[in-house]
């Protein structure tokens, strides 16, 4: 069921599941809004699929998938269902907006998990799956199964369940490395074994979902994309439960910079790679550590003399990938503060950002002058930094405000903070200490909303060099089980603090309660 692309090599399905599977990772919990911007993003990288979410786990979700499906058009949206008559349902009803709609279903079918999870015999294992499969055909006629633990499933069962999935309509079939148990030779001599021996393989694509558990998420999918795979389910650098999933970034730059090794390609625009990644970090608040391929701040850099010599005199000496064509830029230094509205507009329109309103446009010219004042050179960077705060401050449930802040310390005086917070329309104001100005700004805020959360994280990172530079913070809070995460960024780390502080709190008042499904593929 592949399909040849332009370079006479078949098509690599890319199923991005950011939305669903790397929202399960502790802390990274998204507003509706949140997927909506990620989805948009997600959709100028163009990825094939995009899981949204599993409508069934809240009433919150379900109106996120839903809201994903009615704001993109040039991507199937997937919703992912268990094999239940109330999951199937919300997951067709979530994505009957969608220009192009598929339902993802699935069930165990390792003994342990028939046994002791599913409490059903094998035989019924493939009544509901074949039932399962058939129900979400009334919804859309793009179907895609997944054996969940497929990796400790005897072979002959799968072959079986499989075999009856695809008769009954499946077009897509998953095999789930769902602890990230599998090594790449054993993974990929799966797939080998599935495609040769079940009859009607060739009417299904074959698809892996693999986790990092042991570092080999990565080497697991491509295994199986040599096997003969034809869809790699992934998310933004790596997002999952657990040590993660496959990261979307390095299975893409993998197949693209080796075409000599594989047959296959993607319709992914690379270009648009850092910036994904970029924005999927400051939503979750999970930080992108240096070294990290393709996406991370040293990804390109070069310190070693002899490294930095061969690059000089010939790039390919040390380098396999053009940094440019994942997003990174040559000319970082743009604008200052003499800069016109018309160059800033132009320079966000060469970073790929578009601002939907010319209020919004306004708004962010608004904020670029005041961040000229304070800061000398503005770095693309900054831009970037610069549209996602404002994104983030424009919260639908503005209920709380930032109207002033005050903080004071010094060598053998206790750090304080004077805070003045917009509530609900009127103004409350709170002095408080604490450890260091940023503990005393949060016990201050508190003291004023008393809450009852509890921080689960703080992080700060820089967005450029320089002392000058913009730092961006997350907030993570949780409260009756709940977790959200709040950015801000500023040139003035403590404000930023504040700021992100605030954001999250917003949240807290604003998002629905939602429980993530018990699906770990």
């Amino acid at each position: 069921m592949s399909k040849q692309n332009k370079n006479n090599k078949e098509k690599l399905v890319i199923f991005d599941t950011t939305l669903r599977d790397g929202e399960q990772s502790p802390g990274a919990s998204m507003t509706k809004e949140e997927k909506v911007r990620i989805a948009k993003q997600l959709e100028k990288l163009q990825v094939d699929v995009l899981e949204a979410g599993f409508p069934a786990a809240s009433e919150g979700d379900f109106e996120a998938v839903k809201a994903v499906a009615s704001a993109v058009e040039d991507v199937t949206v997937c919703g992912l269902a268990r094999a239940l008559e109330n999951d199937i349902v919300k997951a067709g009803e979530a994505i009957n907006p969608a220009n192009s709609g598929r339902i993802h279903t699935f069930i165990a079918t390792s003994p342990i998990h028939m046994e002791m999870k599913l409490r059903m015999t094998p035989d019924q294992v493939v009544e509901r799956a074949v039932w399962a499969v058939k129900r979400a055909r009334d919804f859309t006629d793009n179907v895609e199964f997944s054996p969940e633990d497929a990796g400790r499933s005897d072979i002959d069962f799968l072959c079986r369940v499989i075999e009856a999935v695809i008769d009954a309509g499946a077009t897509t079939i998953n095999i789930p490395d769902t602890v990230g148990y599998n090594i790449p030779e054993q993974f990929g001599e799966l797939f080998h074994q599935l495609l040769t021996r079940i009859p009607n393989s060739d009417k299904a694509i074959f698809s892996a979902h693999c986790h990092n558990d042991l570092g080999l998420a990565t080497a697991n999918s491509l295994a199986a994309v040599k096997a003969g795979a034809r869809q790699v389910e992934c998310t933004i650098n790596g997002l999952g439960e657990r040590a993660g999933n496959t990261a979307l970034e390095e299975v893409v730059m993998a197949v693209r910079t080796r075409q000599d090794y594989f047959d296959v390609d993607t319709r992914i625009n690379t270009r648009e790679i850092l910036a994904t990644s970029r924005l999927v970090s400051n939503i979750t608040g999970f930080m992108v550590q240096p070294n990290k391929a393709i996406v991370g701040a040293n990804a390109f850099a070069h310190e070693s003399g002899i490294h930095q010599d061969g690059v000089l005199k010939h790039r390919e000496t040390y380098e396999i990938m053009r940094a440019q064509d994942v997003g990174w830029h040559d000319n970082k230094m743009v604008l200052g503060k003499h800069s016109g509205r018309s160059a800033f507009k132009a320079r966000l329109k060469e970073l790929g950002i578009e601002l939907e309103t010319e209020e919004a446009l306004n708004d962010a010219f608004r904020r670029f002058k005041e961040l000229a004042d304070r800061k000398h050179e503005i770095y693309d960077e900054d831009l970037q930094a610069l549209i996602t705060d404002a994104n983030n401050q424009r919260v639908e449930n503005d209920y709380y405000r930032l109207v002033a802040l005050e903080v004071g310390t010094g060598t053998g005086e206790r750090p304080h903070a004077k805070v003045t917070l917009w509530i609900n329309g009127q103004e409350q104001t709170a002095e408080a200490e604490g450890g260091g100005v940023v503990d005393a700004t949060f016990k201050t805020i508190e003291k004023i909303v008393d809450s009852g959360a509890s921080l689960e994280l703080y992080s700060v990172s820089n967005v450029t060099n320089g002392t000058d530079s913009i730092g961006e913070t997350t907030v993570r809070l949780e409260k009756g089980g709940r977790i959200v995460n709040g950015q801000g960024s500023d040139t003035d780390i403590v404000l930023a603090s504040a700021k992100a502080y605030i954001n999250a709190l917003n949240k807290l008042v604003d998002e629905d309660e939602k429980a993530h499904p018990q699906a770990h593929l």
